[in-house]
């Protein structure tokens, strides 16, 4: 139990650092999304 704040704060941090990976990839999707004519999106 020594090493429990340890433990604890890796996860802190590796989930923190996916998050922010997540959050940059959505918001680089959608930024290159608004890029291709409306016409080309097989998503709408």
């Amino acid at each position: 139990m020594d090493d429990l704040g340890f433990i604890a704060g890796s996860y802190v941090v590796t989930f923190g650092a996916i998050m922010v990976y997540v959050v940059s990839v959505v918001r680089r999707s959608r930024r290159a999304g608004r890029d291709v004519p409306r016409s080309e999106r097989p998503w709408t």
